[in-house]
């Protein structure tokens, strides 16, 4: 091959592979042995790391290689060919779209076209994987309950609860964007955040500091709601950042209303000093944490969810798993599809 054909197989995204006549392998590009995790020279079954241990094209499952059969055919006919197959990587079965066309000289180029946009996909569904993993524990009978609805395969939103000086934190981040960038962001939040910070409005500070070090525009920002909660001291503090506020059910009083001002975690404001605010609580009180994307969620009419529709859910909810159960429940019933992240997170108190 020469080197321009090389270097121009190299660059592109697309697998591609060349073998000779006798089905040796002359070069496979980078793109293919990311894909197939082979190597550059060798046999196909080199090339596609097989495991069978015999020589390539004598072991018995040799004569149900799809992929050793389809450039077998293209060799043997000496014409362009065009043909989708089945190929298995372990326990994974992937449907490729193979194309094989003469070079000239007896080499044949075959070109996985799709392998691309599958291991992208791949990739994507081990980024769900590891996002999934982050979330808090769902534990029977814990003291606090949360949903998390990702609207793309990759979410922005980003609930934690964890313990920290003999208390209950709970946070709960949005960032800017979807999808991919979106997930790096949140995961620069989960590895940003203070977990040894007791003080919400700390936490918060540590974190926007990070950022800043980030040198991001003005476009990438940050919304964030952290609380403390006290139970021997029937106390919550909590300090929020451009973040929807906490909501508070008293019993039997009703919800508390709470208002905050303070600008999201952003180079906005990059020296903002955020400031902790305390409420008292008591027994069998609700505390709940919540994203936009659950009052601003949108039906086929264009009406959005809206706080007073979670607040009525909330009413009615005996503890906080009821409430993020019928939350659920009503979001779907109310939009259907989702065009933005949900989270929330409800806390017995």
């Amino acid at each position: 091959m020469g080197n321009l054909y090389r270097d121009i197989l190299e660059a592109i995204p697309t697998a591609a592979i060349v073998v000779n006549e006798k089905l040796k392998v002359r070069y496979c590009n980078r793109a293919f042995r990311a894909y197939f995790g082979g190597r550059e020279r060798g046999t196909l079954a080199d090339a596609i790391s097989c495991t069978e241990e015999e020589k390539c094209g004598e072991g018995v499952k040799c004569a149900y290689c799809t992929f050793r059969e389809y450039f077998q055919e293209a060799v043997q006919s000496g014409k362009s060919s065009f043909r989708k197959l089945v190929f298995r990587r372990g326990k994974e079965a992937l449907t490729l779209r193979i194309k094989v066309r003469p070079m000239g000289d007896g080499l044949f180029l075959g070109i996985a076209d799709n392998a691309y946009e599958t291991e992208i996909a791949r990739e994507m569904s081990s980024a769900q994987d590891i996002q999934q993993r982050l979330l808090p524990a769902a534990r029977s009978g814990a003291p606090y309950s949360f949903m998390y609805i990702p609207c793309r395969e990759i979410g922005g939103d980003l609930p934690d609860v964890y313990e920290a000086a003999g208390a209950t934190m709970g946070v709960l981040a949005d960032v800017s964007g979807k999808g991919i960038s979106a997930g790096m962001l949140s995961a620069f939040v989960r590895a940003g955040w203070d977990r040894s910070e007791s003080s919400p409005a700390r936490a918060l500070l540590g974190l926007n500091a990070k950022f800043q070090e980030l040198n991001l525009d003005e476009r990438s920002y940050v919304t964030a709601v952290a609380v403390r909660i006290e139970r021997e001291a029937h106390r919550l503090v909590y300090c929020a950042a451009g973040h929807n506020a906490p909501i508070l059910l008293r019993r039997p009083q009703g919800i508390d209303e709470i208002v905050m001002s303070a600008p999201p975690v952003s180079t906005w404001m990059p020296d903002y000093r955020y400031e902790d605010a305390a409420l008292p609580c008591e027994r069998g009180d609700l505390l709940v944490l919540l994203t936009d994307g659950v009052t601003e969620s949108r039906n086929a009419r264009g009406e959005q969810f809206s706080l007073e529709r979670v607040e009525e859910i909330l009413r009615g909810a005996e503890n906080a798993q009821r409430f993020i159960e019928r939350l659920k429940a009503s979001l779907k019933e109310f939009c259907g599809a989702f065009n933005d992240d949900i989270t929330a997170i409800a806390f017995d108190i």
